[in-house]
């Protein structure tokens, strides 16, 4: 697994790059632009060939780009649908332009209006984002989600479901949030639960389409419903799921992102990859193998 963080943007699209190389990160998250304004700009050249070429110094890859949280494509607003969809449609085309191959979002929340309508508006929003952006490698990928609120994602099958019914030439996949599916009532913890989880993920969804994976702990038990990330090992899903996802050879070379909590220095960045590493070809024996 390349193992990355999520990192700032701020003071440019390049800087991030640094903040990355300062954490020890082999593969880079960022946002496209603020991700608390509906403000959108057409990137500069300049700002396409300092990307460009701080990406190429640092040797930092993938770099994958995650959606504004405002973004909502499951909204019954008529209004913030069409908003959203055009946010998303313009984060897209800037991933393009970048050479960034995934775009990451949380499929959105229904507003109390059901999980069959929700899924739906998500389905047409993916439907037109995906005409409009005919012939961009980008890919779209749906992350599982916590289940907080209203939000859709929180079961394989809404993601399947998305999938099935989106024609979508193989530009739209998964990434796997520890964290979330924790929260959402899937177990991690033991191998025996690990391999459960995974089993259901590779029948409702298949494990193929996991493109990335974001490694946070949670602050929060199992099957919560509520979306908190912690310091990898410190929360309530602990080191052996960590040991597990970075040993397992289905993800080998996926990216794995942290989204930890920060701190200025980014020495907790440091720490949570150095954690990491350490696990990686460190599995418990099975039993089996014990005897």
């Amino acid at each position: 697994m390349k193992l990355g963080a999520h990192e700032s943007i701020s003071g440019g699209l390049h800087k991030a790059f640094d903040r990355a190389v300062s954490a020890g990160c082999e593969a880079l998250q960022i946002f496209l632009e603020s991700s608390r304004s509906w403000q959108t700009k057409i990137l500069s050249e300049e700002e396409i060939r300092l990307f460009k070429k701080k990406a190429a110094e640092t040797g930092i890859s993938p770099v994958l780009g995650h959606a504004s949280y405002l973004i909502n494509l499951a909204t019954p607003d008529d209004v913030l649908w069409r908003k959203s969809c055009r946010m998303f449609l313009n984060e897209l085309e800037r991933c393009e332009v970048l050479g960034i191959p995934c775009l990451i979002i949380h499929p959105g929340s229904h507003m109390g209006k059901g999980e069959t309508e929700g899924l739906r508006r998500v389905a047409q929003a993916l439907k037109d984002v995906l005409i409009a952006t005919s012939g961009f490698k980008t890919k779209i990928l749906l992350e599982t989600t916590a289940g907080q609120g209203t939000s859709l994602g929180y079961q394989f099958e809404h993601l399947a479901w998305l999938m099935e019914n989106t024609c979508h030439d193989g530009r739209i996949g998964i990434c796997l949030d520890t964290c979330h599916i924790f929260a959402a009532g899937y177990d991690i913890r033991t191998l025996e639960s690990y391999e459960a989880t995974m089993h259901e993920l590779d029948k409702v969804i298949g494990l193929r389409h996991v493109h990335a994976i974001h490694l946070n702990d949670s602050k929060t038990p199992l099957g919560s419903r509520i979306d908190r990330h912690e310091h990898i090992g410190k929360g309530a899903l602990g080191i052996e799921a960590f040991r597990l996802i970075v040993n397992d050879h289905r993800f080998t070379n996926l990216p794995g992102l942290i989204e930890t909590p920060k701190d200025a220095t980014l020495e907790k960045d440091r720490e949570n990859l150095s954690v990491l590493r350490s696990l990686a070809n460190t599995r418990r024996k099975t039993r089996k193998e014990l005897k």
